[in-house]
C-alpha cells in the first residue's frame, strides 16, 4: 500500500477538480503509473448500501481517474499492476490480500460502511467470488481517526479501526495478520482530516489517497 501525505496536495475532487487531477497524476508517477493505470474506488453516500463491491481487471484501466467509473465501496483484482486508488480523509482504506489465489480487495471502512458490517462483507465477497480463505488473508489499515477525537457511537465509543479488526475476525482473519497503521489522520497535520476541518480545527477540507497493486 502506497499513501499520499498533505504534501502531495489533495487528492479530492472537490471545486477546482484539475487540481486534484495534477495531484493524482503526479502521485501516481511517483509510482511510475499514469492515471489510466488506476481504477477509482468511487463511493457515493447518496445510497442506503455502503456495502457495494465489485472485480475488474486491466479493461477497467481509468475508470472513475480518466473516464466514467463505478459505483464501489470495494474493489477487488488478481490484474497485475493494476493500481486501486481510493481518496480519504479519516476513515480506513483496508488492503486485504489473498495469497493463494493472488486477489488484492482495496475497501472503503468508514462509519457507513461498518454500521452495515462492511468488514465482515468485504471478505465474504472474496470468499464467494474467489473462494478465499478468510484465515490466510492479508490485511493492511491506512491512517485512520482515532477514538480520541472521532468515537464510533453505534459501537460504543470504539475506533474505526477496532471495529474494522472486530469485524474482519468476526469473518475468519487472523487479528496477527491485520496490520494497522500508527497514524491518526485527527492528530497527525501530514494527513488530511474531514472531521477536524468540520470542528474548525484545519484550514483544508482535503483528501489524501491510498493506491494498492499487485506488483509485478
Amino acid at each position: 500500500m502506497y499513501t499520499s501525505t498533505v504534501s502531495d496536495g489533495t487528492m479530492k475532487r472537490g471545486d477546482e477538480p484539475s487540481i486534484a487531477d495534477r495531484n493524482r497524476a503526479k502521485f501516481l508517477q511517483s509510482l511510475d503509473k499514469k492515471p489510466n493505470d488506476a481504477v477509482l474506488v468511487q463511493l457515493d453516500y447518496n445510497s442506503d448500501d455502503f456495502c457495494r463491491y465489485t472485480v475488474v481487471d486491466t479493461s477497467a484501466a481509468g475508470e472513475g481517474m480518466t473516464r466514467a467509473g463505478r459505483i464501489a465501496d470495494g474493489i477487488a483484482t488478481q490484474s497485475v499492476g493494476l493500481a486501486l486508488f481510493l481518496p480519504l480523509a479519516d476513515c480506513i482504506g483496508a488492503v486485504l490480500y489473498d495469497p493463494d489465489h493472488e486477489v488484492l480487495m482495496l475497501t472503503h471502512l468508514g462509519r457507513h460502511n461498518l454500521e452495515q458490517d462492511g468488514g465482515v462483507k468485504s471478505v465474504e465477497f472474496l470468499v464467494q467470488q474467489f473462494g478465499t480463505n478468510s484465515s490466510r488473508l492479508e490485511v493492511v489499515f491506512s491512517p485512520s481517526a482515532g477514538k480520541e477525537n472521532y468515537p464510533l457511537f453505534a459501537f460504543d465509543g470504539k475506533s474505526l479501526a477496532d471495529v474494522a479488526t472486530a469485524q474482519l475476525m468476526t469473518a475468519g482473519v487472523s487479528r496477527s495478520a491485520i496490520k494497522h497503521s500508527p497514524y491518526d489522520t485527527t492528530t497527525d497535520q501530514n494527513y488530511f482530516s474531514h472531521s477536524e476541518f468540520l470542528k474548525g480545527n484545519r484550514e483544508t477540507d482535503g483528501r489524501f489517497a491510498i493506491v494498492a497493486m499487485i506488483d509485478p
